[in-house]
């Protein structure tokens, strides 16, 4: 069966420009200006099934915002391929895109910039609705559906004539979701939906976005840096780091038994109520480097306690490791110099 969701080797790069003397120098007596790029995404491969929750991982700056994004066509593509059931829409243009809208939607981090202010509830649920069927749809049967959507993700009819600013943050966010379903979407890619919220609206809005995926039997890309938030909605995982895919795993095994040292590190270093931890605590040193000037070699080189001089030279790939688990690291072939 075809995954709802194919990318391949997804690359995304942005030219850059700072002060007009920063771009400036000359070359063979001529002004010249160089053309630098941000590497935001390199080859990152994934697919994700129908029904299933796939989700993103890393530190801020990663690229995981850009992996969505870019999937949802907010970007185009420098490289790579994106396919949606099947349909390679990569090099897709705006008309070719309109349909593949229908079974694919967004919702943002930010639940009050993402809505527009100058609209009732019941025209922002609708308006996905009536650009899909260009008025074809009677007004009648659009009217019923937002109602319908409004109040299964737990508002009521009198909200429909409110706007934007009359609600909470966790209620601007379930009418996110409602205008998200209102085409009847596959895929639903989630960009922090739930990191703008308070602790107890939190659970509430995941506990409504996994009842939704039982009922429409949604797949979700989910992007969050709360591994506690992750450890609830999905079923995979993918942890990125500077714009590369270091390891990807079932959830249990990801979060029983991480390979990778940068995910090992994320682990060690994410709250607990617990009064002992199950691994010893990774601290890492130095800074994010620069997308502007990617490391030679494995792009975690220059933060990993475990680092040796194959590190320096080769790109790690990601390695079958059994039971669904994958892993970009050379520590894979010499596990004598890893540390558990």
């Amino acid at each position: 069966m075809t995954a709802m969701l194919q990318v391949d080797d997804l690359r995304q790069e942005f030219r850059i420009g700072g002060s007009m003397l920063d771009r400036m120098r000359f070359t063979d007596g001529r002004l010249r200006f160089p053309d630098r790029r941000v590497q935001a995404v390199n080859g990152v491969s994934f697919a994700i099934e129908r029904g299933e929750v796939l989700a993103l991982v890393g530190e801020s700056g990663c690229g995981k915002s850009t992996v969505a994004k870019t999937i949802a066509r907010i970007y185009r593509p420098s490289g790579g391929s994106i396919r949606i059931d099947g349909e390679d829409i990569s090099r897709h243009g705006v008309r070719e895109m309109l349909p593949v809208r229908a079974r694919m939607q967004m919702i943002f981090q930010d639940p009050f910039a993402s809505l527009n202010p100058r609209q009732r509830v019941r025209d922002i649920v609708a308006e996905p609705l009536l650009e899909q069927t260009k008025g074809r749809a009677a007004r009648r049967e659009v009217a019923d559906k937002t109602l319908a959507l409004l109040a299964r993700v737990g508002l009521n009819t009198e909200h429909a004539g409110r706007y934007p600013h009359q609600f909470s943050g966790g209620q601007r966010q379930r009418i996110g979701i409602a205008r998200a379903l209102s085409v009847n979407p596959g895929l639903i890619i989630a960009d922090e939906p739930v990191s703008a919220l308070d602790v107890s609206i939190q659970a509430q809005i995941l506990n409504l976005m996994m009842d939704l995926r039982d009922e429409f039997g949604l797949a979700y890309l989910f992007i969050s840096h709360d591994l506690a938030v992750v450890h609830h909605i999905a079923d995979r995982i993918g942890v990125m780091y500077l714009g590369f895919l270091v390891e990807t795993a079932p959830r249990d095994r990801l979060f029983s038994a991480p390979r990778h040292p940068y995910t090992r590190a994320l682990l060690s270093a994410a709250p607990s109520i617990e009064k002992t931890r199950p691994r010893e605590e990774i601290e890492l040193s130095g800074e994010v480097p620069s997308a502007l000037d990617l490391p030679t070699g494995c792009c975690f080189r220059t933060r990993c306690p475990l680092a040796f001089e194959r590190c320096k030279v080769e790109r790690p790939a990601l390695r079958d490791m059994g039971g669904g688990q994958q892993v970009a690291c050379h520590l894979v072939d010499e596990p004598e110099r890893d540390i558990q």
